[in-house]
């Protein structure tokens, strides 16, 4: 759901197991944020952006993909 953060989390080689735990969350939990089954509040994404050390907006990271289909 979340392509820029899938791309940045794999250039700084964090899994989402690890995210995970640096959330303080259950790897279920973090799934269901990011495939847009449960909702990220603004400090867990304040947090992620934190924990990949990135200087990408927050807009960018969590940006939607679109949907095929929509232009």
């Amino acid at each position: 759901m979340y392509r820029n953060l899938d791309a940045e989390m794999a250039r700084v080689k964090i899994t989402q197991a690890h995210l995970a735990r640096e959330l303080g969350i259950t790897p279920t939990t973090l799934s269901l944020k990011l495939n847009g089954k449960s909702n990220l509040s603004l400090k867990e994404c304040v947090r992620i952006k934190r924990i990949l050390r990135t200087d990408l907006s927050i807009d960018y990271l969590f940006a939607e993909d679109e949907k095929e289909g929509n232009t």
